[in-house]
């Protein structure tokens, strides 16, 4: 299964409890259709960047899903068609995911490697070199 984030806009004259009941028709479906839910966030009303659908704001909310191409297809067709729905965007996250995945154990490793490594043995100063040098010189 894949990771998606899929981010849409709903209307900002929506009511909350539709909303909020849209969202979890959403997550059902993708559910029963073995699909996983791994997190919805609602961020709320923002202001878009440009008009859309004669409306100058939108109450955004995300959902990251793991699942199969067939599901994000349904759940996209469903997004299309619902009126409460002026924009919405499907991506694919699973590679960024693993590329930090992998820099985050090369940061592990790297810190692991410099806490067990054996301390340099202490070396005098550049100003305790130069007097050493002095000291000696007058000797």
């Amino acid at each position: 299964m894949r990771v998606y984030e899929e981010l849409f806009i709903v209307k900002p004259d929506a009511p909350e409890e539709e909303v909020d009941a849209f969202v979890e028709g959403l997550t059902s479906m993708i559910t029963s259709s073995g699909g996983v839910v791994d997190k919805v966030e609602k961020w709320g009303k923002r202001k878009l960047a440009y008009q859309v659908e004669k409306y100058n704001e939108g109450f955004y909310v995300l959902i990251q899903i793991s699942a199969g191409p067939e599901i994000v297809q349904e759940l996209e067709r469903r997004l299309r068609v619902a009126d409460l729905v002026i924009k919405f965007l499907t991506v694919r996250i699973d590679p960024t995911l693993k590329r930090l995945e992998k820099r985050r154990k090369q940061r592990e490793k790297r810190a692991y490697r410099k806490a067990t490594a054996a301390p340099a043995p202490a070396q005098p100063s550049v100003a305790q070199q130069m007097m050493g040098e002095a000291v000696e010189r007058e000797a």
